[in-house]
């Protein structure tokens, strides 16, 4: 089993649908129906390209907490336009929630020895991404003529 992690905490996966690879995407032509595709780490997002529009969701696995290459196929399936939900899968650490909220992606899925592990308030703690980057911090300081970490 696993547990889907969002800003507002844990989440029952409320996908049932199955995922395709991005090898396995029926044609054009077969009968509309909500669709998921499974990219692993070394996928190139590019294969997706023009097929975005009829993409329900993309998991994008993360094989090891030091693998990274998950945060970049996110950044570059949005960059390419894909709107539908994006999801982190595999190895995804609390510590890592924030970066992954930043490169695209909506949620994570963790697996459930994981959650047990890094229980909800750990994620939670990092669910405020948006208001505590430092990104942020310096843009409530309009006086900050240098980095906020070396005042």
């Amino acid at each position: 089993m696993s547990v889907i992690v969002t800003d507002t905490g844990f989440q029952p996966d409320d996908w049932t649908g199955g995922y395709v690879s991005p090898e396995d995407l029926p044609p054009d032509d077969a009968p509309p129906s909500p669709l998921a595709v499974a990219l692993p780490s070394d996928a190139h997002p590019e294969a997706l390209a023009g097929q975005l529009d009829r993409i329900a969701m993309i998991r994008v696995d993360f094989p090891g907490p030091a693998d990274g290459r998950g945060f970049t196929i996110a950044r570059r399936l949005r960059l390419m336009g894909f709107r539908g939900r994006l999801r982190a899968g595999g190895h995804v650490i609390a510590d890592q929630y924030a970066m992954a909220c930043r490169a695209g992606f909506d949620e994570v899925e963790i697996p459930d020895a994981l959650a047990a592990r890094q229980p909800e308030d750990q994620w939670l703690f990092r669910a405020n991404w948006r208001d505590h980057d430092y990104q942020a911090r310096l843009r409530l300081d309009p006086d900050a003529t240098t980095p906020y970490t070396q005042r």
